[in-house]
């Protein structure tokens, strides 16, 4: 028995317009549709896929739907599956963005943004507790978190140094140390039996997900060919140091680099965004992860926000029309950020499962996650300082915006709301205290 093809992309579809809450939920609403109602894969297998995702940069949410559909149907089922999960989220934050840079002005929505923007500081301290309950579980890896920490705050190091120095240290300790650096699971989950499924504990592994030389180095051939081209028609047409040239290098970094998921994209997305090249300001990087948060899709799509507003914004003056510029840039920092993942689904998959469980492959991929939670940890700290203290030290303190945190935190960290409960609550909160301010006088 096998899954039509046609019947697989129409689930596919389906996904990528009702993927909200982040990577937690994608991976939930996924577990709760394939094993448990669907039965097209079986619980061991999608773990044994989940686990495989979380060991690679990039979102795991977006590459365990790639995985899922080239194991079921080949490669073009994972190119159509990953990509069906993406362009919902591409095609809405296109829309949305251009709604924020054309009427976020407006006082109502200005209103709706206040509420928001201390709803997101407690989203990503939240998730730097979340994954630090998941990845931390032991001194050592406390003191890699801090260590991080104190290195992005105090001496501003960047974040790809970061995430090497914790790979050397985990290699190290993994072999001097292998007790505190095992790789905990990624899920509590616990194994179910929901009857057989199509890909079942026993199916062998078919033909096409086996290890090949001559396909991977086609298939490496193919993905390389599908940077280069772009980024080689990007500069003939732009020049080498212009905007989308640079989008596309940076967001290949970004990809390469984020280990530990999505949040761990936003510290080296913001310090290069906003710090160095100076697309958006931090106020704006702080409303695009909020559209990021309230669409569906992966979470690592504030991207398309990102490469919309550099596109936009400087094609504002002398040209009539910005926004196909800023569609340009949001399209460039998508192919960019997501052809990795790819790759590393269909050229490493048969080649590096066979890593499952090995210390010396995971170890530092456990410091690197230890590393991550320090890393956002400050990300959210700079974000509660943006918004508690909007015009700076010194300034007037906007209590309306801690007390609106600290209510979103609650909800998260206490009874468990999702996220879009929590931000939906947050934009009511600000529109609420903007037509109180208007009735006041």
């Amino acid at each position: 028995m096998s899954i039509p093809l046609s019947e697989a992309l129409k689930f596919w579809a389906k996904l990528g317009f009702i993927s909200f809450g982040g990577p937690a939920g994608q991976i939930a609403v996924l577990h709760q549709e394939l094993v448990e109602k669907r039965r097209w894969i079986s619980e061991r297998r999608f773990l044994h896929a989940l686990n495989y995702c979380m060991l690679l940069p990039g979102p795991e949410a977006q590459q365990l739907v790639t995985y899922i559909g080239w194991l079921m149907h080949r490669s073009w089922g994972g190119i159509l599956a990953g990509t069906l999960f993406v362009l919902p989220s591409l095609l809405i934050l296109v829309a949305l963005s251009w709604v924020y840079l054309t009427f976020g002005q407006v006082p109502w929505i200005a209103a709706i943004f206040f509420g928001i923007k201390p709803a997101v500081v407690a989203i990503v301290l939240h998730a730097a507790v979340r994954i630090g309950k998941r990845t931390i579980h032991n001194n050592p890896l406390k003191w890699i978190a801090f260590a991080s920490f104190l290195a992005i705050f105090i001496l501003n190091l960047a974040f790809p140094i970061i995430v090497l120095i914790a790979a050397a240290i985990g290699y190290w300790g993994g072999k001097r140390y292998p007790q505190y650096f095992e790789q905990t699971s990624h899920t509590n989950t616990q194994e179910k039996n929901y009857g057989s499924a199509v890909i079942d504990d026993n199916t062998p592994t078919p033909l096409h997900a086996q290890f090949n030389l001559q396909k991977t180095i086609r298939y490496s051939a193919i993905a390389l060919t599908c940077w280069l081209l772009p980024i080689a028609a990007l500069i003939v047409i732009f020049g080498w140091k212009t905007l989308y040239p640079q989008i596309a290098w940076f967001f290949t970094k970004a990809a390469l680099l984020t280990f530990g998921g999505a949040y761990a994209v936003l510290p080296y997305v913001y310090q290069g965004a906003v710090d160095h090249f100076h697309w958006l300001s931090a106020n704006q990087m702080i409303d695009g992860l909020a559209l990021g948060e309230t669409t569906p899709g992966p979470l690592i799509m504030v991207v398309a926000f990102v490469g919309y507003l550099a596109g936009h914004i400087q094609h504002l003056i002398g040209y009539s029309n910005p926004f196909w510029f800023g569609v340009i840039g949001a399209c460039v920092a998508t192919w960019f950020t997501f052809l990795p993942s790819f790759f590393f689904i269909l050229v490493g998959g048969p080649l590096i499962e066979s890593t499952h469980g090995k210390l010396g492959f995971t170890a530092p991929l456990t410091a690197i996650t230890a590393a991550v939670v320090g890393v956002i940890a400050n990300l959210g700290l700079f974000f509660a300082y943006h918004v508690f203290l909007p015009s700076g030290i010194g300034a007037s303190i906007s209590w309306i915006s801690i007390i609106i945190c600290g209510l979103a935190g609650l909800a998260l960290l206490k009874f468990q709301k999702g996220v879009m409960t929590v931000i939906g609550g947050s934009a009511l909160a600000g529109l609420l205290v903007y037509l109180a301010a208007v009735l006041m006088g």
